[in-house]
């Protein structure tokens, strides 16, 4: 696998990230995962505008690199066409201590992988370990620091289920692990708002453009009753078949159908 390391292309095996990097040491960093279909990278603009809003968020350099000539290089060395990328940026290498150096150089790393294909429906739990801090501007960040979410998913996988849903300090649903989530009731479409700790998906944004969905809070009780759930995220769209061993209607199929009919175009 040639990966994008900063400056260039390398050979994973000869890329070398300094041991002293914050983003391996403290999870001090940002990622963006990008999908790209037939050669085309999919909605560039909006990850790179929130990749910049995290850099922001953070008090971190944004690379001063062309990310998009990069992707593009690191799809055609891997020979890839419809690939799963991976962009990171870390606040870089730093002597001990948590107090960032003034002048960081941030490290990017680049990585393109087969496209995996459309997931099986989720079998979900509603996770019990942790709760998502809608307090905390990391919620509205990808931070490298996904350890809440590796909690929820260990818990699932114990459960036999294959998909976390996750709660707020407050008990109110907010996403799955690595996706958004998105309720169909009486054929209108309902999200969780970021106020309750949701991060501001790309997929999430197109799909609430496209469909008007509204954003609101969403009890775990409201999930039982709703016509169907899925889940988005920046590689595509999950129907959910049950929570915590309990059936979920199927209405949300005729969306998900639709939704990828128009993402195709």
């Amino acid at each position: 696998m040639m990966v994008w390391l900063n400056v260039g292309l390398f050979d994973a095996g000869a890329a070398r990230i300094d041991p002293a990097d914050r983003g391996f040491l403290l999870g001090d960093g940002l990622f963006e995962t990008i999908a790209v279909r037939s050669g085309r990278i999919m909605h560039l603009d909006a990850h790179l505008e929130r990749l910049r809003d995290g850099c922001e968020t953070l008090y971190m350099p944004y690379p001063a690199v062309d990310i998009a000539a990069a992707i593009e290089g690191t799809c055609i060395a891997n020979h890839l066409t419809d690939a799963a990328v991976r962009v990171t940026v870390s606040r870089g290498y730093a002597s001990r201590g948590l107090l960032p150096t003034s002048k960081p150089q941030p490290t990017l790393l680049i990585t393109a992988e087969t496209w995996p294909g459309s997931p099986p429906p989720a079998r979900c739990i509603i996770a019990s370990v942790t709760r998502r801090n809608q307090h905390s501007p990391l919620s509205r960040i990808k931070s490298l620091n996904y350890l809440d979410n590796i909690m929820a998913r260990q818990e699932a996988a114990a459960k036999g289920a294959n998909e976390a849903i996750m709660l707020n300090t407050l008990g109110r649903v907010v996403e799955a692990t690595i996706s958004n989530i998105f309720i169909v009731k009486n054929s209108r479409l309902f999200t969780p708002p970021v106020e309750d700790g949701a991060l501001p998906g790309i997929m999430r944004s197109v799909v609430m453009q496209a469909y008007k969905a509204d954003e609101a809070s969403i009890a775990v009780n409201d999930l039982p009753s709703a016509d169907g759930i899925f889940l988005t995220n920046s590689l595509g769209i999950r129907a959910v078949a049950s929570i915590d061993g309990r059936n979920i209607g199927n209405a949300a199929r005729a969306f998900i159908e639709d939704l990828i009919t128009k993402l195709a175009a």
